[in-house]
């Protein structure tokens, strides 16, 4: 039975194998060395046979691997040429691009501007994945989207980051409740009452522990709901009080049964940001939608 080789494993095979090292070339390649390490077990399993020989010093070829190396130098280097010549050809950008992106931008912000990007780019297809913002960098690291939107964090080694939106907390409360008088309300204070929490695990629910736990509190919701319309329902119910981005209580929370207030700390000025793995030159479609996004 014939396999299929990926030309992708190829090239991630030759970098490895130019590196002496799969960590090394990982971080040249912009993958995570996992990643390219199951790449290379696959393209193995493809030949049927081992490439490198593996040990705690490094990487080192087989005949077969050497073969490899040889042809895949050139193969590389073809393709590459090839993608230079069919991106300078026309002016239409076309292709797939695959967006993974957090609740939070999926319902604020994601839908007009892709919609304002597929009028522009009807050439491009998104196949579009919601994601928590740490899933999503690690789709991004393993090369399984090639552009992802989440909550401002650090950047790994080998990504880009650009500005998407401002997202920042607010407090979602029932319009007859005693804080609903308050300009502002501290987290301190929303703590005293009875709380709705949103996906038990996910990037807030981490962050809104941690707030708590440094003001000498906890974080402990009556209940939690794994989208941000059941926690506005949950707080239109009274069950409580939550603590929500202003895109879904902008979304969810709009009718006159709600008050929603500015969540009074400096870490409440929530940015989500565009991600992508650093690459020269990009594909013109993923280039076209990190463009689009911005704006």
């Amino acid at each position: 039975m014939t396999r299929r080789i990926d030309s992708y494993s190829i090239r991630l095979f030759v970098a490895a194998a130019r590196a002496g090292s799969i960590v090394r070339a990982a971080a040249a390649e912009n993958i995570a060395p996992s990643a390219l390490s199951r790449r290379i077990a696959d393209l193995e399993h493809a030949f049927g046979t081992p490439l490198l020989v593996r040990s705690p010093r490094g990487i080192a070829l087989t005949d077969a691997g050497r073969l490899v190396l040889a042809r895949g130098e050139r193969l590389d280097d073809e393709l590459q040429a090839l993608l230079r010549e069919v991106q300078s050809e026309g002016g239409e950008v076309r292709g797939r691009v695959r967006l993974h992106a957090n609740m939070s931008s999926v319902i604020g912000f994601l839908p007009e501007r892709l919609h304002r990007f597929m009028e522009a780019y009807p050439g491009v297809e998104v196949a579009l994945h919601e994601e928590d913002t740490r899933d999503v960098l690690r789709a991004c690291l393993d090369d399984r989207a090639d552009v992802g939107v989440g909550v401002d964090v650090a950047v790994p080694a080998g990504m880009d980051a650009w500005r998407f939106a401002s997202d920042p907390l607010l407090v979602v409360l029932p319009s007859g409740h005693e804080l609903a008088d308050l300009e502002a309300i501290t987290f301190a204070r929303a703590l005293e009452f009875p709380l709705v929490g949103v996906h038990q695990g996910g990037a807030m629910d981490r962050s809104l522990n941690e707030r708590a736990a440094a003001l000498g509190g906890r974080f402990n919701p009556k209940v939690t709901v794994s989208s941000f319309d059941a926690v506005c329902r949950m707080v239109e119910a009274g069950l409580g009080i939550a603590v929500v981005p202003r895109s879904a209580v902008t979304a969810y929370a709009g009718v006159d049964r709600f008050a929603r207030r500015p969540l009074a700390e400096e870490w409440a000025d929530r940015v989500l940001n565009i991600y992508a793995l650093r690459k020269t030159p990009q594909p013109r479609a993923v280039a076209a939608l990190i463009e689009s996004l911005q704006g």
